[in-house]
This record gives structure tokens, sequence and C-alpha cells, in this order.
């Protein structure tokens, strides 16, 4: 099944390609209406895709042509779906009056997004054929924080009073449903705007139409508040698995609700974000990779760079000091790589699950005793058995001497276990001092670690050895 359905797709996407050059090709012989047409066999998503294609191999203003031509409320919708740079380029090309009659028709949210990418000089110029309540509404939202749940939510929203029958409640749903951003779920006040509970359209289409809604109503529910910061509202979508999550002001009044489809590009910004910390990258998530010039990728890998290599030149300056140990056997340094690899390898390994474990609640901080238990144990036996193996293959296949065997074992076990317990406190470390657990990740564990490894290695060594240092 799963097979079968990987086929399809691979179908597809050789469709969507085969169509995309025969409308680029159309384009380019000025065939717009061809283009049009067959533009037109995808959903509003695709076709954002395509033009994002054909802007970036055409230019703006065969898109500008190709845009203007599709119908209204298709063009409303494939806008909201493109990325911000291109809506800029497009408003750019287009007149005040398709600019304006684009960012009415388009749902709330998606407009304060736009809005956000625009110049200012364009903002003022739609906000000035705005109508005035709404004008207020929309400075209202962009005067939010950028990364707090007041710029993600919506007004579209479902409200209805606790005095309600569910007669009425549905009379009202009716009427105002088609400007909702979700019906699933209604939002209940008592008077003004304080939120009181929340009920399920379910709960209202199963009920006696002469019951009360304040009465149905569950006033046990999960909120946000409008400055709480993007990262725990997308904790909040991924523990409850709601559609919809309601957002109060400080005074616990209902301005607006979140959806799951306006977190999902949150969550993937975010999750993008651990990545690129945990490979000793910064800030490259907010562009495209091929969008981003060269220096831009410099400056964010370089902080990184520059620190790996103070603590490597550290690790150098240490091994010095065990000349005496490493020109008697010279051998030894065969096994440094070893013991520092490892090292790092296994310490990351704990990081990389503690770091998850944090991130979705698995553990936290109050279970740090338990996790340094459990890596104790894990390092233990992963000591044994590596050191085991490899002592194994330096006294039969490199023929070495038991002792040097026996050394390079010991110092293996040690590395691992001292790796495992960096690897799984680091991040816990991190997030009781509020930094990024993701920090603590392969560029800090591995730079830590290979200074380490090799003293741990090279004091074994002349301890077993007899060395004196």
């Amino acid at each position: 099944m799963t097979e079968t359905k990987t086929m399809d797709m691979d179908t597809k996407n050789q469709q969507f390609d085969r169509d995309l050059g025969k409308i680029i090709a159309f384009l380019e012989e000025s065939a717009y209406f061809k283009a049009r047409d067959l533009l037109l066999k995808y959903n509003a998503v695709d076709i954002a895709d395509m033009l994002e294609d054909i802007l970036e191999d055409l230019g703006v203003e065969k898109v500008v042509i190709i845009f203007r031509m599709l119908p209204k409320d298709v063009s409303v919708d494939v806008f909201s779906y493109l990325p911000g740079e291109d809506q800029v380029n497009i408003v750019q090309a287009i007149t005040d009056r398709e600019i304006s009659y684009i960012i009415k028709e388009m749902d709330f949210d998606d407009k304060i997004d736009v809005l956000e990418e625009l110049p200012a000089n364009i903002v003022d110029k739609i906000l000035e054929k705005t109508p005035r309540e709404e004008r207020k509404l929309i400075n209202e939202f962009l005067n939010y924080p950028e990364d707090c749940a007041g710029s993600l939510m919506t007004p579209e929203y479902i409200s209805l009073q606790d005095t309600m029958t569910v007669a009425e409640a549905m009379a009202y749903i009716k009427r105002e449903a088609v400007d909702s951003e979700t019906v699933y779920t209604c939002y209940v006040k008592h008077g003004g705007r304080k939120l009181e509970g929340v009920i399920s359209l379910r709960a209202l289409v199963i009920a006696d139409d002469d019951a009360i809604v304040g009465d149905l109503m569950e006033t046990d529910y999960v909120y946000l508040n409008v400055y709480d910061d993007q990262e725990e509202v997308a904790e909040a979508f991924k523990k409850y698995g709601f559609l919809a999550i309601p957002v109060v002001d400080n005074e616990h009044r209902l301005v607006g609700i979140i959806t799951f489809d306006d977190i999902m590009e949150i969550i993937e910004e975010e999750t993008t974000e651990d990545i690129e910390r945990m490979g000793g990258v910064m800030g490259e998530s907010d562009k495209e990779y091929l969008d981003m010039g060269v220096f831009r990728h410099v400056k964010n890998r370089l902080p990184w760079l520059l620190f790996m290599t103070v603590t490597l030149m550290i690790t150098g300056s240490l091994i010095t000091q065990f000349e005496a140990v490493l020109s008697q056997v010279i051998v030894l340094v065969a096994y440094l790589p070893l013991l520092m690899g490892t090292g790092g390898n296994t310490g990351t390994q704990a990081a990389t699950l503690v770091i998850r474990g944090l991130s979705v609640d698995e553990i936290d901080l109050k279970d740090a005793a338990k996790v340094l238990w459990k890596e104790l144990r894990v390092s233990i036996i992963l000591g044994i058995v590596l050191s085991a193996f490899n002592f194994l293959k330096i006294t039969l296949i490199d023929h070495q001497s038991p002792m040097i065997g026996l050394t390079v074992a010991v110092a293996m076990i040690i590395v691992v276990m001292f790796a495992k317990l960096l690897g799984g406190m680091l991040p816990m470390g991190a997030k009781k001092l509020g930094v990024d657990p993701a920090l603590m990740a392969t560029p800090m564990i591995s730079s830590v670690t290979d200074m380490v490894s090799s003293v741990i290695f090279l004091l074994t060594a002349s301890i077993l050895l007899g060395i004196a240092l």
C-alpha cells in the first residue's frame, strides 16, 4: 500500500513538472490563455508553487500578467500561499486598486502576515483605504511583538453569549460562519469580552433547542495569552492536539484564536532552528538556502567554527603537556583520534535524545537524577563492549602489546562514561539557565569531549605504562 502511494506521488510530481514546463513555454510564446487554463487544473497551493518557479525563470512581469488573468477568488488564495518576497514583488508591480482588493478578500491572519512583509509606504496606502474599525484592529495586531501569540492569532471566530439558547446559537453560527476561521469550536463570553468557556459544534447540534449555552459549555479549557512566546504556542498545540486555541489578554478578554494551520509554519521554523543550532549554524532559517548570500552564510557559520578552532587549539596545547608519554610510546598517537571520535559520538547521541525529550516534554528538569542514572548505566555497558572490541583489535590485529590494548580499553570506558554524562546533563543545564538546549549539541559536545578525551587517554597511559609526565 505504501509503495503504491509513493508511486502515485511520484507520478503526480512528474506530471506537475511536465505541466510547469509547458506553462513556462506558453508564457515565453505569450500564449497566456493556454498558460492560464493549464494553471487552473491545479489548486491554489500548487499554483503558488508554479508562480514561484515562473518568477525565478521569467521574472515578475510574466508572473503579474498570468496572475491578473486568474479568477479573482483564485488569485487571492494563490497570493496568500506565495512566499513573502514574491508577494512583495507582485504588490510592487500591480495597481493600488488590485492590492486593496487582494488584502480585503484575504483571511485576517493571512492579511496580517502580508502586511508585515510589505514596505511601510504600501502598508500606509492600504490602511488609508481600509474601514476605520478594521484599520484599528489591523494596527493593534501589527503592534504585537513578532514572536508572540498575538502576532499569530485571528479575530475571525465564533463567539456566543452564555445566555443564548441552543436555537439562538445555531442561528447565529449560520449567519457568521462564512467569515470565521473555524466553526468546530465556539467561544462563550458573559456580557462583555471575558472568556467564560468553550462549546463544540457537536454539543450544540445534539442538544435541545431550548437548552442554555452557559449550562452546556466547558469551563475547563486551554487558552493562551497574547504575549506567550510562539514556541510555547507550538508546544501547546503539540501537547493537546487541538485544531484551535483561544487567545486572551491580561484581563482574560478573548481577543482571537490561533488555528493549527497557523502554527504549522512556526513548528517548522522552531524545528529548523533547533537543527541549525545542533549543527552549529545560526540564523539561516529565515531565508531559503539558495536565496541567502555567501557572506550571510559565512557570518552565520563562522562563530561556532571559531569556537571549535579555539577548543582544538586548547586540546593541542594539552596534548603537548604529555610529550614525554607520546615520545616513549609513539604508537599511542594512532589511538588518540579513536578516543576523541568515540567521545564526541557517544556524547552527541545522549545530547540528541535528551534535547528531543526536553522539546516534546518527555523529560523535565526534575528528571535530572533519572537521566544521570540512566546515562551512567548505558555508558558503562557501552564502554565495556567498545573497550573489549578495541582490546581484541589492538592485540590481535594491530599486534600491539596487551598493555597498550589495556590502556586504550580503560581510557575508552572512562571517556564513554564522561561523554554520556556530559551529553545528558549539558542540555538540562542549559534549559535551567534559560538557554536553548539545542546549543549544547554536536559542536559543544564534540569540542569539550575532544579536550577531555585526550587528557583522559594520556593520563591513563602515563599511569598504566608507568611513564612519568
